[in-house]
């Protein structure tokens, strides 16, 4: 429980911190709106993200695995259509988010292992 609750606060302090280096693309509104982003965040890839992907798979393959990084930014993007107060200005800017936040997140768990 504890990793998890580590995991989440790092997840809502990159994308505080991509908020903060890249306004144009994606605004959050406090650090509870991020936090509560990250849940959702966990939550979709938790449930959503492993239907898409098998449902993508030949997409998948074909790119040796690169498709991956589209579904990251698409369960990003449908997590900003939920109102917690984060916003992210198009596909462009979830791709880019997701792909950041994805980096400090995956840093974070091998330094939490």
């Amino acid at each position: 429980m504890l990793r998890f609750g580590l995991r989440l606060l790092v997840t809502a302090l990159a994308v505080l911190l991509f908020a903060y280096l890249f306004r144009s693309l994606i605004e959050v509104d406090a650090f509870l709106s991020a936090l509560l982003f990250a849940l959702l965040v966990g939550l979709l890839n938790a449930f959503l993200r492993p239907v898409i992907l098998l449902l993508t798979l030949p997409l998948t393959i074909i790119p040796l695995g690169l498709f991956t990084l589209v579904v990251n930014a698409l369960i990003f993007w449908l997590a900003s259509l939920f109102p917690v107060g984060v916003a992210v200005r198009g596909f462009a800017g979830a791709f880019v988010a997701a792909l950041a936040v994805s980096v400090v997140s995956f840093v974070a768990s091998r330094m939490l292992e």
